[in-house]
């Protein structure tokens, strides 16, 4: 007996961004999703999801063996850190992270976040994403530098958040870039968020979301049922939720103490090598199945499987 045919039909849809210009040799365009994942027909699931490679501005000092390992040669050097995320891991975009410029992290200065900015943009030709500290007296005296730095090159920057989104914004808007909406797992919020962003005159369809997701066994089925009722609020025509969303997949994952244990430290665990790159797969395809549109990932075995997944839904890139 042949299983009928399941289409749903919604009256809304997410909208569309381009990222990238300026002397980006290529572009990323993602939304435009009319249902759900497994909805219905594949075109109507709207672009396929892309993957943002983490690069960090500065080593990172708490990595577990098992991912620092992933990068051996290249943690040093942000550049060639960002050329092995696209020449050798096939990212669509690079996500530089400002962890460097935390008091707690380094507490670096300005000239240095503009540096690396101008060295990562000369070093690929793909979009990017420029992240801040999450320090906002800092971001908010560096992150304008490091916009003007990239300048014309249409980036996705942030986060901005209901206590901290003014100066952001007025920066993001001044260099034609696109904004990152920061809220906690909480609907009202976000929507909040993006009001006060909308106020100050910046396009919703300039606008990605962002929330604090969490990662396997650490939250993850609310954080799915949020970014779900979002995703359908936003389908059954709530403007204010139809932007594209992007989720910080790597940093929750890899923070989980079953991705970061050693294999001698929990042998029955598994194979820490496997283990961890796992827990950050699953934790990406599951969000990937509650709308998301940009996930963040870390580990070149974790990309990998993801980019499968996604070919297996949405199809391969053109």
């Amino acid at each position: 007996m042949p299983l009928p045919s399941v289409q749903e039909s919604y009256s809304g849809a997410v909208s569309e961004i381009t990222l990238g210009g300026g002397s980006r040799k290529s572009t990323v365009t993602v939304g435009g999703a009319k249902t759900v994942p497994y909805g219905g027909e594949a075109k109507a699931c709207g672009r396929r999801p892309v993957i943002a490679v983490d690069v960090l501005d500065a080593a990172p000092t708490d990595w577990p063996p098992s991912l620092a390992a992933a990068y051996q040669g290249v943690l040093e050097d942000p550049a060639a850190w960002a050329k092995k995320a696209v020449e050798e891991m096939g990212a669509d975009l690079v996500c530089l992270k400002f962890d460097g410029l935390h008091p707690d992290k380094g507490d670096r200065d300005a000239a240095h976040a503009v540096a690396v900015t101008k060295q990562v943009l000369a070093a690929v030709g793909v979009p990017v994403i420029l992240w801040s500290s999450g320090s906002d007296e800092k971001d908010n005296a560096v992150m304008p530098k490091v916009s003007e730095a990239a300048k014309g090159e249409k980036a996705l920057l942030g986060t901005v958040s209901q206590d901290n989104y003014k100066n952001l914004t007025a920066v993001a808007l001044a260099d034609g870039h696109f904004l990152i909406a920061q809220a906690p797992l909480d609907i009202n919020i976000a929507k909040q968020v993006n009001i006060l962003v909308s106020d100050m005159g910046f396009p919703l369809e300039r606008l990605v979301m962002f929330q604090t997701t969490g990662s396997l066994g650490y939250g993850m089925e609310y954080a799915y049922s949020i970014q779900e009722r979002e995703r359908l609020a936003a389908l059954a025509g709530d403007k204010l939720m139809a932007m594209p969303v992007i989720c910080d997949v790597g940093y929750e994952s890899w923070r989980a103490k079953e991705a970061r244990t050693a294999t001698a430290d929990a042998p029955h665990w598994g194979d820490a090598d496997r283990r961890g790159p796992l827990w950050e797969t699953v934790t990406a395809v599951a969000l990937l199945q509650s709308g998301v549109d940009i996930v963040r990932l870390r580990h070149p075995k974790a990309v990998a499987a993801v980019k499968a997944y996604i070919a297996g839904v949405w199809g391969s890139a053109a």
